[in-house]
């Protein structure tokens, strides 16, 4: 029988990360696209909810957190070999990357430190992260504040621009537009001295994220640049909304939103040998992907839909 006094919490199935908005626009350095994939790995593996669908607070988070080389491999779809290199650059590169947040309502400018420690274990093939203090704030889920999206729907982008690119969209999805100036687009980018020239930067960073999100995605997604006289100071986006629908949990009386995000494109999953699963039993807010863990969760009610989508553990 379980104890009262331990916190029953329903853990996600399928990878998500989930992020702080303004860590979504927070400047990550010299992270390549794999020590990326590997932080936002590590943070899928925060959080979850307790059994009314609460979010869990930054104090109610474990700091300490392991990752495998096969777990990484499955889900970037990278050879088992190349995922042990990553996860051990990775590891050197979070003990000594400090995150830059800007605080205009404060005029300050932070830099926050990602990890307090980072072992790789070569025996194991893993790498064990505890996460500072200063940054779970911004790795909790906090309503109305964050971003979450599954894993698997950055793991074929080739470039760190373009993963970059489709976070900020997530921001806004339900909008259908998204307005960055360009000094606020360099920061998300991390460009630094690079591509100085606006040219070379809407070629190299703007148009290649564009086009590979669009070859991955029926999103439409296109910009526009927004001049002051000849100079390009900011760049509007433009792309498919998404849709969100809402119902009612039966359990709580709260409405919970389903979000139905753009279509994969049928080529990218045939090119990645896709195989698309059954439909029944997928939480439609979510994109449908290979290796959906069956439903284990025996929960009633409406809410037993959502819920579904998480494998229950102790605190």
């Amino acid at each position: 029988m379980k104890s009262k006094n331990l916190l029953e919490i329903y853990k996600s199935k399928t990878p998500k990360a989930y992020k702080n908005k303004k860590l979504n626009s927070a400047n990550f350095g010299n992270f390549t696209r794999n020590d990326y994939q590997v932080f936002l790995h590590l943070v899928s593996k925060i959080g979850g909810v307790d059994e009314f669908g609460k979010y869990l607070q930054p104090e109610q988070l474990q700091r300490e957190y392991i990752l495998t080389a096969k777990e990484f491999s499955e889900v970037f779809n990278t050879d088992l070999s190349h995922s042990y290199t990553f996860l051990h650059k990775a590891c050197k590169k979070l003990m000594k990357t400090s995150i830059v947040l800007e605080k205009p309502e404060l005029s300050e400018i932070w830099e926050i430190n990602v990890c307090s420690m980072a072992v790789y274990n070569k025996r194991e093939g893993s790498i064990t992260v505890e996460f500072t203090d200063r940054i779970m704030p911004y790795l909790a889920q906090v309503k109305e504040k964050f971003i979450l999206y599954n894993l698997k729907e950055i793991a074929n982008f080739g470039s760190l621009y373009t993963t970059r690119l489709y976070e900020l969209i997530q921001e806004f999805k339900e909008t259908g537009w998204m307005l960055k100036s360009l000094d606020q687009l360099r920061t998300v980018f991390a460009v630094g001295d690079k591509f100085k020239m606006y040219g070379h930067f809407k070629k190299k960073i703007l148009t290649h994220a564009c086009q590979e999100i669009n070859n991955n995605y029926d999103m439409g997604l296109r910009f526009e640049e927004i001049k002051e006289g000849r100079r390009v100071v900011a760049v509007k986006f433009f792309f498919k909304q998404t849709i969100i629908n809402q119902v009612t949990n039966q359990k709580t009386g709260k409405m919970t939103n389903i979000y139905i995000k753009p279509e994969t494109r049928l080529k990218t999953k045939r090119k990645m040998n896709y195989k698309p699963p059954s439909s029944q039993g997928i939480l439609k807010g979510q994109l449908s992907f290979e290796g959906l863990k069956p439903d284990t969760t025996s929960m009633k009610s409406l809410m037993s839909s959502f819920l579904s989508k998480f494998t229950s553990s102790k605190k």
